[in-house]
Order: structure tokens, then sequence, then C-alpha cells
């Protein structure tokens, strides 16, 4: 990755470890992998070996695995720090001999960035630049946001830690002798305090301590702290005052300005001196106890520019905590602004005042920094000129709270350079030029939890923790909401948690708990619904009945009954209302509580509500047969895709795809509406693309969910045809005896209603299941029958899948040549279907009958087109499958070293593979790892041979496949033996040298 391509990542490990691309949190997962990317981050460009890494995060006690962990931690690393396409070449954590590097070309890193602002401030300060220390050192200060690496285990956090904790602890120091020397000792003296409490005996700290309380006015003060700390040196250390300590006390009893405040004590002005009145301060007290903002806090209170007005806005729904935040950064800046701190709320949401408008909001400004009654003008554009005149010398903070557009603030901007405005507000103003904009997101869990426990007591939540977490999921970390349950519980000591949980089951009853006196979620929605546009309202109705919680245009598109790009614009309005989340592009959703509001909204006209509902449970259908193996032609009852928004499959299939783990949602909101075909519909068409993409569970779950529905479809076909999905699945998962009871009972129901087509999908089902139960001879009259009958039905995938298992059963009997003519046939229907994992599967099981023949160029050409047309599709399972059995193919026909390319590349596709999802995952390493091992040994390459060997044996579970496990023990044996491969006798199934059985796996 070139520098150029990593300017946009920053991370932080100053507070707990984070990082961003453009603005964008990324999810860098566990603690345990963040500490993995903090030992490389923190060392930039040193390559780290295995062993360091390990000693670094787990220490004493290393993974059984060893080194072989390291690898699942750095992949996610890189998959979520590098940009796209960035390859292992191009990544900020290479590879090198026996360990990591990371490269920190490009890369913002909070550590060095703290370091560059206090040596800018350090230089200014040597050099008598005190105003530019200060504020180099408060930049520096607000790049911190908490104890270093917080949270991270092992030893190099440990020490990085302490290493990072007192260096901050330095510069703050210094920071704060700044502040007194620059005539600001009461700011410095909080902070001074808190320092000084965390380490008692710094002697230092006392003595600038003393110097900032006498700075204050407050010699008699500084004379006790300075007792106080020599009389604990003397009592608990046996240690007299050192000589600073000893010399500010003497500076403090002569009253020494000079010595104490630095130089410029003496000539400084009185503070009123350069102004007609005291600067005022409008802000309302910190409004309860900020949790969970540390980023959002340093993002407004950053510097900015000195010779012009800076604006930052924030936004975000309704009480998310938008005036909270911006209080507390105003306050945080309040220094920064010696000529005064306003504060004005607009009150575009209240209901009980009336909104200002800008004329009445400028005659408070002027009188706020002392125009006089009688000079304040009445016309707009004359006050805004007062007020411009006014504010040109002065340096304010003005926080416009509550804010509706961008035409409320452009008259109440201030002209004097170095001011800062700070706008919130529901809306995203996008009329106005804003500096830095944050919108405000509700709480994560941990933090909503934090903000619970301080309202109701922490001994009263911990008492019952997981009532504790569902009252926090009720609230959606909507700080407002949280507030309001806690409220209710200080109020009704009583009650339980649990007791408020149970009050507030059900989206009825859930937003009406969350109302306390005059404070209440529901109408705080209502407010920012009732200023929408009537196109804006229905849009907010109809996505409220969405199935999944994220949707995107296309989704929208069907509920509100128009087009993809007016659904987008819609959207985006509501976005902009704060109505709406764009958690990342093209996808949106809606806080949960007013998700439940916006569906409230939507059940009072039932007829909108239901035909929404029907044609986005439609799009889904139709989505899922066009992407389905099968093709449209194959479900012959239900709705045809008809003007489907789809031009192909693959259209369809990158849809499914953006839905991600969703898609179940699907069926159960069909289920709970009472829609018994749609759910069972939707449930066998994505049955299908489940499969392939190795999702058994929500596959399996899909369809139990329809099925406990199926007797009150009307589509009598649902019954069996989802019985036969399950048991695909079954065997899809090597679950043979249970598939092969579905399939069973799909027969007797399919003949029973006289389908023949549900009939044949069972029979193939059954003859499959048998095949892979290892009773071949009993397979062949059930897949016979199921040909014939999808020959009839003129359903040429049925029959390409039947002819496909037919001709591995012929293969596997020693009949190779009726198993190519079977397999040519079923490579002739695939392709006139024209789904190309068909057409692979057809291919690939025509390519294993040439290896075992010894034709070695026919089995190349198969596997390579196989391989190409699994690639387009995405079956990871099988494209790894197919790419190891290439190798072996090049490796039989002398290529060797396209052998080795060919495995590694399989073992690259594995890695896709979750052992916890695909149950084959740890026997097709085995099998991999063995044919790679093979091939090295056929090379010569004995050493690298045995240790693909021995990996193989290592793979968890390793004993549970016994014929894996004989080959790789074989291998190393050979190995020690110094036997060559050249001299083993085939495979007893197949005939090929090294097969690894897999005829046995039905393909």
């Amino acid at each position: 990755m070139d520098g150029g391509s990593t300017q946009r990542l920053r991370i932080a490990v100053l507070g707990p470890v984070r990082a961003w691309r453009d603005g964008t949190p990324l999810d860098l997962g566990p603690v345990r992998r963040q500490a993995v990317l903090a030992a490389l981050v923190l060392r930039p460009g040193t390559l780290v070996s295995h062993e360091q890494l390990l000693d670094d995060v787990w220490g004493a006690q290393p993974p059984r695995s060893g080194r072989r962990v390291l690898p699942s931690y750095v992949y996610p690393l890189r998959k979520a720090l590098d940009t796209e396409g960035a390859g292992r070449s191009g990544s900020v954590i290479r590879s090198g001999r026996d360990g990591y590097r990371f490269v920190g070309d490009g890369v913002r890193l909070d550590v060095t960035e703290v370091a560059e602002r206090v040596g800018e401030a350090q230089r200014a300060r040597a050099s008598g630049d005190l105003a530019s220390a200060m504020d180099r050192f408060s930049e520096a200060h607000t790049l911190i946001r908490g104890e270093p690496l917080a949270g991270l285990p092992g030893a190099f956090a440990q020490g990085e830690r302490q290493r990072l904790a007192q260096r901050q602890r330095t510069f703050q120091q210094e920071r704060l002798e700044c502040l007194v020397l620059l005539g600001r000792s009461a700011e410095a003296l909080d902070d001074l305090t808190a320092l000084a409490a965390s380490d008692p005996y710094d002697e230092s700290l006392a003595a600038l301590r003393m110097r900032a309380l006498y700075g204050s006015g407050r010699q008699v003060a500084a004379l006790s702290a300075y007792q106080d700390m020599s009389g604990r040196l003397r009592k608990e250390l046996g240690v007299c005052p050192g000589e600073e300590l000893r010399r500010v006390h003497q500076a403090v009893l002569r009253r020494d300005d000079e010595q104490l405040l630095g130089p410029a004590a003496h000539s400084a002005a009185p503070p009123t001196a350069s102004r007609p009145r005291p600067a005022v301060n409008e802000l309302p007290g910190d409004i309860g106890r900020l949790i969970g903002r540390e980023r959002e806090l340093a993002l407004l209170t950053a510097s900015s520019p000195p010779d012009s007005v800076s604006i930052v806005a924030v936004d975000g729904t309704a009480g998310v905590g938008k005036t909270a935040l911006v209080v507390r950064a105003a306050r945080a800046l309040r220094a920064h602004h010696p000529d005064g701190c306003l504060f004005v709320d607009l009150r575009a949401h209240s209901t009980e005042r009336q909104g200002l408008t800008p004329e009445r909001v400028l005659r408070r400004l002027l009188r706020a920094v002392g125009a006089a009654d009688s000079k304040v003008p009445d016309d707009l554009d004359e006050l805004t000129a007062a007020w411009r005149a006014a504010t040109s010398r002065l340096r304010l903070l003005l926080v416009l709270d509550d804010v509706l557009s961008a035409q409320q603030i452009r008259p109440l901007l201030p002209a004097g350079p170095g001011s800062r405005v700070m706008v919130s507000g529901r809306r995203r103003l996008a009329g106005l030029d804003a500096d830095r904009r944050v919108t405000l997101e509700p709480l994560a869990t941990d933090d909503g939890l934090s903000l619970l426990r301080h309202i109701v007591g922490e001994e009263r939540a911990d008492r019952e923790p997981e009532a504790t977490h569902e009252l926090v999921r009720l609230c959606d970390g909507l700080p407002l909401a949280l507030r309001i349950a806690g409220a209710r519980l200080q109020t009704r000591p009583a009650w339980t948690l649990a007791y408020l949980v149970n009050r507030m089951a059900g989206d009825e009853r859930r937003l009406g708990e969350l109302s306390a006196g005059d404070r209440s979620v529901e109408a705080a929605f209502r407010l920012s619904y009732d200023q929408l546009a009537p196109e804006q309202q229905h849009g907010f109705r109809a996505l409220g009945l969405s199935p999944t919680v994220e949707f995107d245009p296309l989704a929208s598109a069907a509920m509100l009954g128009g087009s993809s790009r007016d659904a987008e614009r819609i959207l985006e309005s509501l976005v902009d209302a704060s109505l709406l989340q764009e958690p990342r592009p093209g996808r949106y959703r809606f806080h949960d509580l007013v998700r439940v509001h916006a569906r409230r909204l939507a059940e009072a006209a039932p007829q909108q509500a239901r035909t929404a509902r029907t044609a986005t449970l439609r799009l889904y259908l139709d989505a899922g047969r066009i992407a389905s193996d099968w093709g449209p032609g194959g479900f012959p009852t239900g709705p045809q895709p008809a003007d489907a928004p789809f031009a192909d499959w693959k259209e369809a299939d990158r849809w499914l795809d953006a839905a991600g783990a969703e898609l179940v949602d699907v069926v159960g909101y069909a289920a709970a509406l009472g829609e018994a075909d749609y759910a069972c519909w939707i449930a066998e068409a994505l049955s299908d693309y489940f499969a392939r993409r190795g999702r058994y569970h929500e596959c399996r779950t899909a369809l139990e969910i329809a099925l406990a529905h199926a007797d009150g479809a009307t589509d009598r076909r649902m019954a069996p045809a989802l019985r036969n999905c399950l048991g695909v699945t079954d065997v899809h998962q090597g679950r043979y005896p249970q598939g092969h009871a579905w399939f069973t009972e799909a027969l007797r129901l399919g003949r029973h209603r006289a389908d023949e087509r549900e009939e044949a999908r069972a029979l193939t089902g059954l003859g499959a299941a048998e095949l892979a139960s290892g009773r071949p001879d009993r397979a062949i009259p059930a897949l016979t029958t199921a040909v014939e009958l999808a020959e009839r039905l003129h359903d040429s995938w049925l029959t390409a899948m039947g002819l496909c298992i037919l001709g591995t059963v012929h293969h596997f009997q020693g009949r190779n040549e009726e198993a190519l003519t079977r397999l040519a046939d079923a490579t002739a229907h695939a392709e006139k279907n024209g789904r190309p994992r068909m057409i692979s599967r057809a291919l690939v099981c025509a390519a294993d009958v040439h290896l075992a023949m010894g034709r070695h160029g026919a089995a190349r050409d198969l596997f390579r087109r196989g391989a190409d047309l699994l690639q387009q599709v995405g079956d990871v399972l099988l494209h790894t499958l197919t790419l190891t059995r290439l190798g072996t193919a090049e490796q039989d026909a002398g290529n060797l070293s396209a052998a080795t390319a060919l495995h590694h590349q399989a073992l690259s596709q594995h890695q896709l593979l979750s052992p916890l999802t695909e149950p084959h995952c740890d026997r097709l390493e085995m099998d991999i790892r063995y044919r790679l091992g093979r091939t090295h040994f056929a090379a010569g390459r004995v050493a690298e041979a045995r240790e693909q060997f021995r990996t193989a044996l290592a793979v968890p579970g390793a004993d549970e496949h016994p014929e894996e496990h004989a080959r790789a023990v074989a291998g190393l044996k050979d190995c020690e033996d110094g036997k060559d491969y050249k001299n083993r006798e085939n495979c007893e199934d197949c005939g090929s040298v090294g097969c690894g059985g897999a005829g046995r796996r039905g393909k």
C-alpha cells in the first residue's frame, strides 16, 4: 500500500484501541486481536517475530496451536484496515520471515500526533511564545481519550500502557505550567489537584499546584499545601522536601510573583483593562453525566484556525444527547474565548414555547455583548450588520441549540477571528458551511449500561444483570430513553428492573412506558415527524414496515411503490432529518425506538400497510428464485418473477449478499403476519442461496420457521418441498441419516399428492444420501426413477443433478465409460438450464473420472472450466475442492510447480470457510495439505512435505477423519523412510495416485 492509499487511515491507542478510515469507524474485533495490532503498530517498520507476538499477547499461556493462531488474528485485521484490493503486498501489515511488520507510511497514529504537538509546544515555549505553546499542548490533550491501550491483555500492552501514561503525565504537567505562566492559574487547579492525587509523593506537581494556588490569589492555601506535602514526606517516607519544593515555598512567603508566575507577572495589565465589561458566560450547567462520547468530544474541542470563524455542527435523532454534548464541549473551550460564551435555544422542537426568530435572537446577543437597547435596530439586515460590527474584535463562543435550518443561523454568525460557533439540531444542515460535522449515534451497549447503572445505582442494577442488559437493549442506547427509564426506577423504588422490562414487552407498550413527567420519547419523535412533508411522512410510515433492520433503495422502492431514484431521495431526506440512519453507503436503518414509532403510525393506515408489506415480500421472493441455481422455472407454484428489478441471477445474488444475516428475518416476518404462503415460498427460494454460501444454520432456521406454517399455506406443494430442502441441507452438512428421513417423508407426501416434481426431488435426494452413506447400489433405482420423472417434466436442472449423482455412482463401481456417458448428458442438460454452478458440478464430476483413467489433459481442461464457473458463482467450498483436484491433475501430468501453486490457492480459499458453519472445513484442510505434501515430496522437498503432513495431523479434530488421518500418517512415514511416491499404489476407489478418496464424499 503506498502512502497515498493510507493517508485516510487513523489509529488511536491513547484510550481504547480504535481505527477509522475517512472518519468511518473500523471493526477491530475482540481485545486480543487489538493487542496483536498494538504490538505491531507501536513498533512501526520493525519485524516482530511470531514468538515475540505470542509472548507479547499471551505471555506464559500461549495457545495450544502456537504460532499457527496468528494468521487468524492478522487476517481480519488486514481485512478491516486495508483498502479494497490492497492484497498482502500492499497491506499495512506485511508478512516477513517468521514474523509481521506494520507499515505506517501515511497512517495517522495518535501517539505520533501527540508527540508532534508536544514537540511544537516545547519549541514554542522555549522561544517565549507561551500562547502558541498552550494551543499546541491543548491540541495534544484533546487526542487523549482515556487510559492508553485500555482493556488490552498481555505484557506488551501493560508495559506500553505504563510508558504512555507517564509521557501523558509529563506533558500534562508542562501544559498546566503554561497556564500558570499565562496568568490562567485558576483554570489549571482542577487538573493539578487530580494529577497530584494520583501521585501524592510527586514534589514537582506539588510545587506547580502551590504556584497555581498563589496565582489564583490563594496564598494561604498554597502554604497549607506545602505543609501537607512536607508532613506526608516526613511521616510516610522519612525524607525532607526537596530543593524545588522548598524554593517555591520561600517564594510564596516572599510573594515573589516573578519567580512563581514568570517574568510577565509584573507587567501584565489587569484582566479588565482591555474590555469595557466582564466577559459574559451564558452556558448552562452540565446536563447530566456524559458517557461514551470521548471521540465526539475530541472532534468538537479540536483546535480551530485563529484567523477565521469556526463552525461545528452536531446532528442526531431526538433524545440522543446533542445538547449535553455541545454544552460539555463548550465548557471545555471556555478558556479559549475570553470575550464571552453565549448560548441560545432556538426551540425548533419545543411544544411549550414558540421558536425564536433571527431578529429576536440578534437583539438578545447584542445586549449580551454590551450594546444598549436604545442602539439596537429593528430591521434584520441592520441587526445583522450591527452584530458583525460589535463582534469584529471579539473572540466569542456561540452555542446555537435545537436549530431547524441553515437560514436561521447565517445572520447569527459573529465576525471576530478565532470565534467559534457550535450548532446542534436534529436535521443535517447541508446548506451550512461547517468546518466539522458530528452525527451523534445512540450509545454502545457498554456505555448504555454505564449510564443506566449511574442513574439507578450500581448496586441495584448489578442485582439484576440480565434485566439491566435487556432494559438497555429495549432503550437501544438512546440517552433520553435510558434517562426516562432510570427516572421511573428512581421514583419507584419498589420496582425491580425486571418488572419494568416486562412492562415494556411488545411494541405497543414499549414507547408508552418511556414517559416521565413532561418527557416522552414518542412525543419527541412525533415532533420530528410533524415537520416532514407529506411525501416524507408516507415514506417514514412505509419504511417502518421493513422486514429487515437495514434496507436499501431497492427494497424501499418496493415498499413505497415507486422508483429506486425517488426512494433514495426520500431516504436521504429522512437521514437529513435524523429520523433514519445510514450506517454504510446505500444501506439505511431506523433507530430501534424510531422504527417502533414508524410502525405504529403505519398501522393507522392498514390498506397502505398491507400493500407495502406484500410488495417487499414479493421482492425477496423474486430475488431468491432468480438467484437460485434452479432458476425461476424450478419453482412451479407461487408468483413467477415479473418486472423484477434484477437483470440476471448475478444482480439478485449481489442484492441478497448485501442483506447479510437478515434474510431469515424476512421469513419470520411473513410468518408473523400470517402470510404462510410467502413464508414458505421465500424459505424454499433462499435455500439454494444459503447452501452454496455455506450458511447452513440460517438455511435450516428459515426452513423450520416456514415448515411450522406449511399446513396453513394454500400452496399444498410446500409441505413436501420444504422437507426436500431440509434433506438437502442435512446432506450438505454430512447428516446423512437425518437427510434420508426428510427425503423419505417428502417422497411419501409427494406421491400422496401426485406431485411428480417433489417426488423426483425426493428420489434424487435419497440417491445422494445413499451414495454419501457408502451404499451406491441402493442409490441406483431411486436415481434412475428420478431422472425419468425429471425428463418427463422438462426440468433440466433436476435432470442434470440426477445424472451427475448417477454418473458418480457408476464411477465408484468401476464403470467409468458409463459414468462419462451419464455425465456428458448431465452437462448437456445443465447447459440447457444455463446455471454455472450445475454446469461446473457436471464438469468436475467428469474430470474426476478422466483423472482416474489417467487422462490428465482432459481432466485438467474440465477442472479448469469448472473452477472458473465456481469462482463466478462464489461457491467457496466447491471452488476450493476443484482447485486442489486440479493441482493433483497437474502433478500427475508432471507439472509440479503448477500443482504447488494450485494447492496454495486452495489453502487461501479455504481460509474463507468458517469451521463453525462448514462441517467439512477441517477435513478439507487435511486433504489439501496431504495433496500439497505429496507434491512437495514428488519434487524432492522432503522437509516441506513433512511440514504439510504434520500440519494436517495437527488440524483440530483430525482423529475424527480416519481416511485423511491415515493418508497423512502414511505420507509422514514415507518422508522418514525416503520412499518415492512414484512407486505408490493407485487409490483403490478411483485409480488416481493420492486422490484422497474424494469420491467417497459424494463430490
